[in-house]
């Protein structure tokens, strides 16, 4: 079974991978053998980690990429690939929300949001698609969505409707890129603790929507780490277009 998760001859792509869900995919990832590609906008953080993966045996390098700037993220990858080869998987993770209620979002924390999540993820996602397509390359995209792409809460409304349009792009693409035997997924988070928000699940906000999952807790960032390595590796190779709920149940609430 232990091979069946094999990613060792992977380069993986993590965007996002300076802190949170990001870095807890690279870590996984590089524990079980893949080559890993750390980009993100905070090349400090970035740098820090690519020392860690390395000075264990892992393979990574660390490149400056802001998918809010499409003609960079072209320029990131080229560096990438320079340095390890042709990236076989993308975990499309990079993301931010704004918290505010929708009267309240002006038409910049609008671009911000979507910019973000939504179009630098649909054109990182396409930017490596047509690499993979010109190499004849099996390929494999996971894009990071969310429970809140699904359902909805107050105050986080560009978050809750780029995440649905994540979930729409990943089973658009899947259909389009199957012929070219490149599979595209989804990962949707619940409630996950990291250190953005930490301190929030001890206010009474936080403690009475832990209440609200069915498990009656907030998931750990390593709760993800099967799901990513199911959809990283051959495990799912069978699997286009689908999207996988890790949420304790709350979407059944």
């Amino acid at each position: 079974m232990t091979d069946l998760f094999d990613v060792s001859k992977e380069i993986i792509l993590v965007t996002g991978a300076s802190q949170g869900l990001g870095r807890q995919f690279a870590r996984v990832l590089s524990r079980h053998g893949a080559a890993i590609v750390l980009a993100a906008r905070q090349t400090a953080k970035l740098k820090s980690l690519e020392q860690e993966i390395v000075g264990r045996g892992g393979r990574a390098v660390a490149v400056q990429m802001d998918v809010t700037d499409t003609a960079a993220i072209g320029k990131a990858i080229d560096h990438a690939e320079a340095a390890l080869g042709p990236i076989t998987v993308l975990i499309n993770n990079a993301g931010i929300a704004i918290e505010k209620l929708s009267v309240d979002q002006t038409e910049a924390d609008w671009d911000s949001v979507i910019n973000a999540n939504l179009k630098g993820a649909y054109f990182t996602a396409t930017e490596i698609a047509r690499r993979m397509i010109a190499r004849k390359q099996e390929g494999n995209i996971v894009n990071i969505a969310s429970v809140l792409g699904f359902g909805v809460m107050k105050f986080l409304s560009p978050y809750t409707i780029s995440k649905a349009g994540i979930i729409q792009a990943s089973k658009a693409m899947a259909l389009e890129l199957a012929g070219n035997r490149i599979r595209v997924n989804a990962l949707a988070p619940g409630y996950i603790d990291t250190e953005m928000n930490h301190a929030f699940w001890s206010t009474p906000s936080g403690e009475k929507l832990a209440k609200r999952i069915p498990q009656r807790r907030i998931g750990a960032e390593s709760d993800l780490d099967g799901a990513i390595l199911l959809l990283a590796s051959s495990a799912s190779r069978y699997m286009t277009g689908s999207v996988i709920t890790v949420d304790g149940g709350f979407l059944l609430t």
